[in-house]
């Protein structure tokens, strides 16, 4: 009796379990192991797997339980080559170390899980050259749709991203033109209205930390939307401290070492997250600093986990569970319409949470 030959005569039997496979043929499996081990037609077996055609349930429950103990995997670029897309959908994100991509990921999957359509992520360590190199491997799959962090891009990976014929969702951001869709919020508008609670607050000598600008354009934009509050106002930078790569908790309590050293008198600090602005909060704790009295603090970002330190962190949110799901319902709804549909460049509104760390006026 050979192995499917085996198989089948344990699954009518009643005791097709797992102790069934140990002699599984080195081949791949195909279609036709499914329908000898389950004794239904190859047409059927396709049938059931692609969940297509009338198929009484008695069937596809053989069909299926077959295909389990088997640990058949159907061939999805065997089906692709027909259609010429595999219902994966690319996620290109800058880092998975950084607190936001994880949320967002999670609003992208919370959409996808009730499709046939599955994300796949490549990082690109907020390097052009690496994107390039992880959107060109991506599109070689050609997967169903693109969601991508940010605005800018090289021109290749523009002219890639233009011409991969499927909807691409560009995220995070909406300070510029979108390619084909986009999600985000406005980080220059974001970086305006904390400048202006700040100049609110009553503080003057304000220093500024964050990532270094060249590779970070939406910390970049809030920037340059916060400086220009600030002189609007009639106020500077007093101080600013950049950095790039290691640990964000333990670079925000260096910088803030660092500038106070430096510029002693300033009375607030603006991070251009809530990591570092986290780290820069422990570092004056510890050296008896009065929050919000003699020195006050802002981030970016509104991450949970940071909800248990000693004084909640003044920040805004960056609607990242929101982006993604609209990112990944863009998706849905473009490969669903029967037209195609209008470019898309939706924009939500992030909120600031004073927390104790901004004086309330």
């Amino acid at each position: 009796m050979d192995n499917l030959s085996e198989w089948r005569y344990k699954y009518e039997n009643g005791n097709f379990g797992i102790t069934s496979l140990t002699n599984s043929p080195k081949r791949p499996l195909t279609l036709r192991d499914v329908s000898e081990a389950s004794g239904v037609s190859e047409m059927t077996v396709s049938r059931v797997l692609r969940n297509r055609g009338d198929v009484s349930e008695a069937t596809r429950e053989k069909v299926l339980n077959a295909s389990k103990a088997l640990g058949y995997v159907p061939n999805k670029i065997a089906g692709a080559l027909a259609s010429q897309r595999v219902n994966l959908v690319a996620v290109i994100i800058p880092s998975l170390g950084n607190m936001v991509f994880p949320e967002v990921m999670t609003g992208i999957s919370q959409v996808l899980e009730d499709t046939d359509l599955q994300p796949v992520v490549g990082v690109t360590d907020y390097l052009p050259e690496k994107e390039e190199k992880v959107l060109y491997e991506m599109l070689s799959w050609r997967p169903s749709g693109v969601i991508i962090a940010g605005l800018e891009h090289s021109d290749a990976s523009h002219a890639m991203l233009e011409n991969a014929g499927i909807p691409v969702v560009e995220i995070m951001d909406v300070d510029g033109p979108a390619i084909d869709h986009c999600v985000g919020i406005s980080h220059r508008r974001a970086g305006r209205k904390m400048a202006k609670q700040i100049v609110k607050s009553g503080y003057q000598n304000i220093g500024f930390l964050g990532t270094k600008m060249p590779l970070d354009h939406r910390a970049r934009k809030r920037f340059e939307g916060f400086t220009e509050t600030l002189a609007k106002n009639g106020v500077e930078i007093a101080d600013q401290e950049f950095y790039s790569g290691g640990s964000a908790l333990a670079k925000g309590r260096e910088m803030t070492a660092a500038m106070l050293k430096r510029s002693p008198n300033l009375d607030c600090l603006y991070f251009s997250n809530d990591m570092i602005g986290a780290g820069g909060l422990l570092y004056l704790l510890e050296n008896n600093y009065d929050i919000p009295g003699q020195i006050g603090l802002a981030g970016f970002n509104g991450v949970e986990m940071l909800d248990g330190l000693p004084i909640q962190l003044a920040t805004m949110d960056a609607c990242r569970n929101e982006i993604g799901q609209n990112a990944a319902q863009i998706i849905v709804e473009t490969l669903a319409a029967e037209t195609p549909m209008e470019s898309k460049c939706l924009e939500l509104s992030p909120k600031i949470s004073l927390g104790k760390t901004l004086k309330r006026r």
